[in-house]
């Protein structure tokens, strides 16, 4: 499993977020759109808004979430016990 999470640099629902994945020992990897144009370009080319928390999960999109939908999904796909 590959899970980008793309963040902004002051968001709450980011560090729920990133402290959900920590605490279920998923890994991932964090873009801040804010320290790289790249970044921003690629949240809005994949998700089509410019909102964060969003994450690419094997190429499914969940954008503009919390710590709360991001642990549902993982539920539902089997990929934590949250």
């Amino acid at each position: 499993m590959h899970i980008i999470l793309y963040t902004k640099t002051g968001c709450g629902w980011c560090d729920g977020v990133r402290d959900l994945l920590n605490e279920k020992n998923i890994k991932f990897e964090e873009r801040n759109v804010f320290e790289k144009p790249e970044y921003f370009e690629e949240l809005v080319r994949k998700s089509k808004q410019t909102m964060t928390p969003t994450l690419d999960i094997d190429g499914e999109i969940i954008a503009d979430t919390d710590a709360e939908e991001v642990a549902g999904y993982l539920q539902r796909k089997g990929l934590a016990d949250v």
